[in-house]
């Protein structure tokens, strides 16, 4: 049984379409609430789960809705199309009215003074480090006194950028209001576009083909990371973001210029479910289409304890990528797009032997272990400051990729698993319900602990905390792998190009 990798990949280009999307937002939204209108780490948090609270609704609506819907493009290709161009325009048009508030803030001097606390910030921290390697206790207390000033100072900016926001909240009125149009245009299609990886592919390859879908979305990230690095984002605290926002939206209008070029669904879908009877995967699929299927008990009880690990994975995770670049940028003093780039490198090369080792060892196991490896990761983060070797947070990375990738690529498949072909999207509905609603609690609880305990010293420890408890809701999950490949089917599948 061999997975059809072309048809795979040009099924992905609406996931990288998606994935250059998220991999901008997260980066420059967080930081344009901080540091260009002024707000704190709990209301950003709050701003930054909107998208989830959203999803949380519209992610099952549309999954399920695309399930119903049929046009001579297909069920969800629709989807992808009209939300895409839509999501472009209000995307772009979100940076412009940054710019309006943007200009305010400079013209009041406010870079000038981040400029001159930030070099303090950097030579205090330089003299706090020479002096414990002196031991002069004299010396230590003065730079502390000075790492104190300097911190001092910067929270004064961000205080006054937030009056400058008050005496005039029409431009961050505007600006959340188009944020909520991105964002609605985002989820009415992010299901559909999931849920066409399953539509054209057997069930016991859908790992693989979960793989290759990931490595298509990392492959976006990754470009509009090295966008990042072009444009200096992580670099200038007050830059304007149009022309960044326009060559990202450039890569998603090409990922979506492939797709609808390339993607023949209907003639896919017809061909999968023509497979699935002939290999005996599942029994009666026409008929099963639009149709609801009952899962014992057993399987109920597998069912919730895998969204509840999806939950978990993703509290811990979302409150590290969502506030990385800030973190990053005002703590670390690091290129957040650099350090992003190896963890989203580690993961493309994890994907495909990711997929293979769950063929051979089981979903579960191999999520398992993609747990212990990203919590792994997130409890040594805890150890890294500002005075550390940027290299260090390199093999962090490394190993947070590895593991992410592991658990992305197994979960999806083990919850539709237990769909029936007519509920593939109401089952991808269910995932990313999981998935957004912990995305929902994670920037907002995590900002609440920022704003009282100080971003330093809890960044790393939250996430380490809900990756670590998805491993054990995950190692009681019983439903889900994929059923085991007979013998005589294995070559009847071939690995066409059409």
């Amino acid at each position: 049984m061999k997975l059809n990798y072309k048809r795979t990949i040009l099924v992905g280009f609406a996931f990288f379409l998606i994935s250059a999307f998220w991999q901008a937002y997260d980066a420059i939204v967080p930081l344009i609430l901080t540091n260009h209108f002024g707000l704190p780490q709990s209301v950003s948090g709050v701003v930054m789960s909107v998208d989830n609270i959203l999803a949380v609704f519209m992610l099952p609506l549309f999954g399920a809705l695309s399930d119903r819907v049929m046009t001579r493009f297909g069920k969800r290709t629709p989807f992808v199309v009209v939300g895409t161009v839509a999501a472009v325009v209000a995307f772009i048009s979100l940076t412009l009215i940054d710019t309006v508030q943007l200009s305010s803030v400079i013209s009041s001097g406010i870079s000038e003074r981040y400029a001159d606390a930030a070099l303090l910030l950097k030579e205090a921290n330089a003299a706090l480090k020479e002096a414990g390697k002196a031991g002069d206790s004299a010396a230590i207390a003065a730079a502390h006194a000075l790492v104190d000033n300097a911190n001092l100072a910067i929270d004064a900016i961000i205080a006054d950028t937030l009056e400058i926001t008050l005496a005039n909240v029409w431009p961050l009125i505007a600006f959340i209001g188009v944020l909520l149009l991105v964002l609605i245009a985002m989820a009415t299609f992010r299901s559909p576009a999931v849920a066409l990886m399953p539509d054209v592919t057997v069930k016991p390859l859908r790992s693989k083909g979960n793989a290759i879908i990931n490595l298509m979305g990392t492959a976006g990230g990754i470009l509009v990371l090295v966008l990042g690095m072009v444009f200096n984002t992580s670099g200038n605290k007050y830059m304007q973001y149009t022309a960044y926002v326009i060559a990202v939206t450039a890569i998603m209008i090409s990922g979506l210029i492939v797709f609808i070029l390339t993607v023949k669904e209907r003639k896919w879908a017809q061909e999968m479910e023509e497979d699935t009877k002939r290999l005996g995967l599942e029994q009666n699929v026409s008929e099963s289409i639009g149709k609801k299927r009952s899962l014992t008990k057993p399987e109920m009880k597998s069912l919730m304890l895998i969204l509840a690990s999806v939950a978990l994975w993703y509290i811990g995770y979302n409150s590290i990528t969502s506030k990385y670049s800030v973190y990053a940028t005002n703590v670390l003093f690091f290129d957040f797009n650099f350090t992003l780039i190896i963890a989203q490198a580690a993961a493309i090369i994890s994907y495909i032997p990711v997929g293979m080792v769950a063929s051979k060892i089981g979903r579960r196991k191999t999520i398992l272990a993609g747990i212990t490896m990203l919590a792994s990761a997130f409890l040594i983060g805890n150890f890294i400051s500002f005075d550390t070797p940027e290299f260090v947070m390199y093999p962090v990375f490394i190993l947070a990729g590895i593991g992410w990738a592991t658990i992305n690529v197994n979960s999806f498949p083990m919850v539709v698993e237990l769909a029936k072909g007519g509920e593939v999207g109401m089952y991808t509905g269910y995932y990313y319900t999981a998935s957004m609603a912990a995305q929902i609690v994670a920037p907002i609880l995590s900002g609440v602990l920022y704003d009282i305990f100080d971003m330093r010293y809890v960044f790393f420890a939250f996430g380490t905390v809900f990756v670590a408890l998805s491993f054990v809701t995950m190692f009681f999950v019983k439903h889900g792998d994929s059923k085991a490949e007979a013998k005589d089917a294995l070559e009847a599948l071939g690995g066409a190009d059409d």
